[in-house]
């Protein structure tokens, strides 16, 4: 089992002719995902990588039953697209472009929620199923399934500690990245949520970073509402106050958000925390 996708999704693609929406349908497809077509306004009836293309998400989920779409359209249309998607039924929405005006943002993900959709993003790499299906930009040659649920606001830091994980021989359920921007989707408390009961994940890693407290915040509720072992990696602990560092919601403001207040914030929850991702399979070996 794992959470949110599986073998079974079918993904539509937003914005599939352009040159990264294009690219990544065939790695998904390349690597076993069920893309069942793609959007491009003016341009429905052609087939990429023998990929269905249709005119609006309405029609292409008439067509295709789709549950789940990735976007991949510029910013300014961003808002339009995850309204379209949450209109035409579509219950996941995973947005990878970067840069979203963050009030079009609020209004597209109130309008979906409303709808009944669930968001993954933006500026994000997106989520993956090992062997089962993968929705977003994710390199899944370094994936392997197993039992061990990850979810991180970096991208890049997913890749290292994923790639430890399989080196070392833990598989993973289902990997998620929420992305790092100020406002988003889906976020931690909602997937460890998901991942506490999943009966085919037996431990959770969760990636944080400096800015905001949503780590904090992940530690009253693991405390609460957790009983599988949670490992955690906090990145930015030698940033300087007041200086963002690679996302938009990486900042230490006024004093608060910082690594140290993360750290102790979840040990104290009970959260096995490392100093470097690669600690992070023996910590796993060594309790699960």
């Amino acid at each position: 089992m794992s959470i949110l996708i599986d073998k079974n999704s079918k993904i539509l693609v937003q914005g599939i002719t352009g040159r990264d929406g294009g690219f990544h349908a065939s790695k998904m497809k390349e690597y076993g995902t069920r893309i069942v077509g793609g959007t491009s306004p003016g341009k429905g009836g052609a087939l990429h990588d023998g990929i269905p293309v249709f005119n609006t998400m309405t029609l292409a989920v008439k067509e295709t039953a789709a549950d789940t779409s990735i976007i991949f359209v510029p910013a300014a249309f961003v808002k339009d697209a995850i309204m379209e998607a949450a209109e035409s039924g579509i219950k996941l929405i995973i947005v990878i472009t970067e840069g979203v005006p963050t009030l079009d943002y609020i209004a597209a993900r109130h309008y979906a929620v409303a709808m009944g959709a669930r968001i993954i993003g933006p500026n994000c790499p997106g989520l993956i199923s090992p062997g089962k299906s993968l929705v977003g930009i994710m390199p899944g040659n370094i994936f392997t399934p197993g039992r061990t649920g990850v979810i991180s606001r970096s991208g890049t830091l997913t890749y290292e500690v994923v790639y430890n994980l399989t080196r070392a021989g833990i598989g993973q359920s289902t990997a998620v990245g929420i992305g790092g921007d100020p406002v988003a989707g889906l976020y931690y408390i909602d997937l460890l949520q998901m991942f506490q009961g999943d009966p085919d994940t037996d431990s959770i890693v969760m990636i944080g970073e400096i800015g905001g407290d949503a780590e904090e915040r992940a530690a009253a509720f693991i405390k609460d509402h957790v009983t599988k072992p949670v490992f955690s990696f906090i990145a930015g602990q030698t940033a300087p106050a007041d200086k963002r560092m690679g996302h938009a919601g990486a900042i230490i403001s006024s004093g608060t958000g910082s690594a140290r207040e993360k750290i102790a914030a979840l040990e104290a929850a009970g959260v096995t925390v490392v100093d470097e991702p690669a600690k992070i399979p023996a910590k796993i070996k060594a309790l699960v």
